[in-house]
């Protein structure tokens, strides 16, 4: 029996250091590194969709860091690193959209929908509030109730 426990436990060891992934090295430039870090952190993986590039150990997502980094090292500007990207990806490589005619949706629809809904439940509680019509018992229907229910009736005062 402990033989086979170590056995599990060699076996669980060797595939795990074979599905571990070594650390990339740092660019030979801190300054292009720390550019990078930056600039990742404003651009989405295409793979994971909700992590930035930065955050993601997505295959592609290395390959696009490595890109941008031999891009910066050809002295090409941020601005133009993301110009790039958008050509070929699109907007939706950013990780924060721009504010554009095809995106009024995505950053003003959330608010229209609250708006709407705010509207609609004020006219709901609104309506309710006039079918709901409370008026006091009157004292003829107060003995009309105590009737029904067989209750001794008590003086009211005057």
């Amino acid at each position: 029996m402990k033989r086979v426990a170590v056995q599990l436990v060699l076996l669980c060891s060797l595939v795990s250091s074979v599905v571990a992934q070594t650390a990339q090295p740092l660019a030979e430039d801190p300054q292009i590194e720390k550019r990078l870090q930056a600039l990742s952190q404003e651009l989405r993986c295409l793979v994971c969709q909700n992590e930035t590039l930065a955050d993601s150990r997505a295959g592609l997502a290395e390959d696009l860091r490595r890109e941008i980094r031999e891009q910066m090292k050809a002295g090409k500007s941020d601005k133009e690193i993301i110009a790039f990207l958008t050509a070929r990806y699109g907007d939706f490589v950013l990780y924060r959209p721009r504010v554009t005619p095809t995106t009024y949706l995505l950053w003003f629809g959330p608010f229209i929908l609250l708006g709407v809904g705010l509207v609609f439940l004020y006219r709901q509680l609104k309506q309710r509030r006039v079918q709901i019509k409370q008026e006091p018992i009157t004292a003829q229907d107060r003995r009309r109730l105590d009737e029904l229910l067989e209750v001794p009736h008590e003086k009211e005062p005057a």
